[in-house]
């Protein structure tokens, strides 16, 4: 008989999981979860009628199969988004029904839920039981528990809908991102370009082209296309402007015309939450999203982006006048006006000019592997603990994916992650992600928790590592925190280990928190060595990077806060909304969110991923919400100088007892006030972004 590649609780044996085995034994899997579902049902009817319930009774059976529910389904979500191809899209898209009917059945349990209700009336738990049954009772209550058998119907009906339609949007962009593309034959058009980004965009056109010999990287042709690297290098470095527009143009109208267009999946998308919100009883999506969020209620998010706001509008257009005024006063017509394909260009030549700052002269110094290093030595430091590669240990879905375990101060395996650091435009989705491979459990057999670290930096050439940009060095330490928290958990109730059970608001603590390390004088310099010379990052250059970290602040905080309040506001002002497109809602928004208001193609809201085929749905906003905190939190660490190293591996001790260790066994803001000693501020943030006129 053929094993089964479900083995639960092990590392998943990824190159066995095709789509035809997939397809082949997925089946069974659901089957046998709907099978053990139903004996749960039945044993816990017979403890409700026997008034006989206890936690192992309840609760550890349903974790259970749950745990074999996500564990399962997690493999297929994660391959499907770093080793994408129709078929696997296919595959994808045909059991997501599946799995939300299975996930409803579940939520939609009386039996199982009057069992939560009587447990948690009938026995005296302590804090961390209870808090994990209120959730849980008010998650069966958030999947239309309570709901009139034709409601649920339509909850249901809704339910399936949303998942295939957020499918359908992640795809869209998808395809629209790997369809678009320039190749590129004349030296003029890519002049400016760093050599790196040559390369690549050679190496690009020479496997589009199926060339034979060698790529000819001065003389091209080369590809321009729209994943991240490409973007960006061109939009900063490339002097044609008028490629530079024709680039933004796709870029901001991806997903948005012909059979691809995400417009009316958005306005669907958006319909049927507010639907789903209203027969569970919320005026709106973002009331019922709130209501399991730190924030608690819209009013509170509104104050914290206003607060922002002013601030970085009047910082933004000031910083916009005078790029006006730099590239008016380096050849462009006073006739001209700055436009968006122009911001990122004229503001690397301001940084050079102004800081005397080259980010892509600085690549050479961040080499993939003693940024590793350097930030494995950190987390040693700081959380007393050891980081091994391992990677010919672990079965792996891509040749260039790490593998690590952590060591306790013993040297006793707590916790691995995986690495996947490149982009793979064809096949990997955009973007950085923290997922979970594994979840710590005691309950049973001990499972140790791992993590998936997902991003999307600069691949190696021919002769040359992995060169990174500063920002995907930050991007590499904020998913890094995320990873922390999910295998430095000390909570043995898998229900509250790790990002369990943690309030989504507050889930970018550890991530945002780390990033403030890349700024801290030793670490940087610790980690920055020349990849060829082994020479150290100068001083100087750390202090163009310190202050580099306020250059067009206003700008860049905007941006964020535009998208924070355009998602709020799509999914609460129902009535001021009726009869608004979504663009025209965000067009609205965007006169008090934006310096340079969006051009006609600007589209962006058809591939905002986050909200409309992500978690963030009426809740962007917890990326700056977290970011107070986290600013709050490294102050700790300044106040106590970040130069004292004893006191730094006391704070760091603190930290990692509290925010890391205790993951969701209690409520964000005890656990922050446990660290802190009080409740969080917002002035350390403002201090960082460098936003000044803030009254806070």
């Amino acid at each position: 008989m053929e094993t089964s590649i479900f083995q639960f609780g092990k590392l998943p044996e990824f190159k066995k999981f095709t789509p035809e085995s997939i397809n082949k034994q997925f089946p069974v899997v659901i089957e046998k979860i709907a099978k053990d579902f139903e004996k749960i049902e039945k044993n816990l009817s017979i403890y409700l009628n026997q008034n006989d319930l206890n936690w192992d009774l309840v609760i550890n059976p349903l974790n259970e199969v749950n745990e074999v529910l996500r564990w399962s389904w997690g493999v297929i979500s994660h391959l499907n988004a770093v080793k994408n191809s129709e078929s696997m899209r296919d595959i994808y898209s045909k059991f997501l029904p599946k799995i939300i009917s299975l996930s409803n059945k579940f939520g939609q349990s009386k039996i199982i839920y009057n069992s939560l209700v009587k447990l948690k009336e009938t026995n005296n738990f302590d804090q961390i039981k209870t808090r994990i049954l209120d959730k849980e009772i008010l998650d069966m209550q958030h999947r239309g528990i309570s709901l009139k058998i034709k409601d649920q119907e339509e909850f249901n009906k809704i339910s399936e809908k949303l998942g295939k339609l957020s499918t359908d949007f992640s795809n869209n962009v998808l395809d629209a991102t790997n369809k678009w593309f320039l190749i590129l034959n004349k030296k003029s058009e890519v002049d400016g370009l760093p050599e790196r980004v040559l390369e690549l965009m050679a190496i690009s056109a020479h496997n589009h082209l199926k060339k034979d010999g060698e790529v000819n990287v001065k003389n091209g042709p080369w590809k321009l296309s729209l994943d991240i690297p490409s973007y960006t290098s061109f939009m900063t470095y490339a002097n044609d402007r008028n490629l530079r527009e024709k680039l933004y143009k796709a870029y901001v109208g991806r997903a948005s015309e012909g059979e691809k267009n995400n417009s009316l999946i958005i306005e669907e998308i958006l319909s049927l939450r507010t639907k789903q919100a209203n027969l569970l009883g919320y005026k709106s999506w973002a009331e019922l999203s709130l209501s399991t969020k730190m924030a608690k209620e819209i009013k509170n998010v509104e104050n914290l982006l206003e607060e922002l706001r002013e601030p970085a509008f009047k910082t933004a257009k000031i910083e916009l006048e005078t790029l006006d005024n730099f590239s008016k006063a380096n050849g462009v017509p006073q006739s001209q006006n700055i436009e968006p394909w122009d911001i990122s260009y004229w503001s690397e030549l301001l940084r050079k000019e102004k800081l005397n700052l080259d980010q892509e002269s600085l690549r050479p110094w961040f080499p993939l592997n003693d940024v590793l290093k350097g930030l494995f030595k950190l987390s040693e430091k700081l959380f007393q603990i050891k980081v091994v590669e391992a990677t010919n240990d672990a079965p792996l879905w891509n040749d260039d994916v790490l593998f690590f375990n952590i060591l306790d101060k013993g040297n006793q395996r707590i916790a691995s992650f995986y690495l996947d650091p490149y982009s793979r435009p064809e096949t990997k989705r955009g973007g950085a992600w923290m997922d979970e491979c594994l979840n710590k459990s005691n309950v049973g057999k001990n499972t140790l928790p791992v993590a998936y670290l997902v991003c999307n930096q600069t691949p190696p050439s021919k002769d040359k590592p992995s060169l990174m940009s500063f920002d995907e060095v930050q991007t590499l330490f904020h998913e890094f925190g995320h990873g922390l928290q999910h295998m430095l958990t000390t909570v043995n109730l898998p229900q509250a280990a790790g990002i369990n059970n943690v309030e989504w608001d507050a889930v970018e603590l550890p991530s945002q928190f780390m990033e403030n390390w890349c700024f801290h004088k030793n670490t940087l310099l610790n980690i920055a060595k020349h990849y060829k010379t082994g020479e150290k990052l100068s001083e100087e250059n750390f202090e163009k990077l310190l202050k580099n970290r306020t250059f067009n602040c206003g700008m860049a905080t905007l941006r964020q806060l535009h998208f924070a309040i355009t998602d709020l506001r799509l999914h609460s002002n129902i009535d001021k909304n009726k009869g608004k497109s979504a663009d025209a809602i965000r067009r609205e928004i965007a006169e008090q969110t934006t310096v340079i208001y969006p051009i006609q193609e600007d589209q962006f809201l058809c591939c905002f991923s986050h909200i409309f085929a992500g978690g963030y749905s009426a809740g962007y906003y917890s990326y700056k919400w977290a970011e107070v905190l986290s600013a709050d939190a490294f102050s700790m660490f300044e106040e106590a100088d970040l130069e004292n190293t004893e006191n730094l591996k006391l704070i760091g001790k603190k930290f990692k007892d509290t925010i890391l260790s205790l993951g969701g066994s209690l409520s964000p803001l005890e656990i922050f006030k446990l660290f802190r000693g009080r409740e969080p501020k917002t002035d350390s943030l403002i201090r960082h972004l460098g936003l000044s006129g803030a009254t806070l």
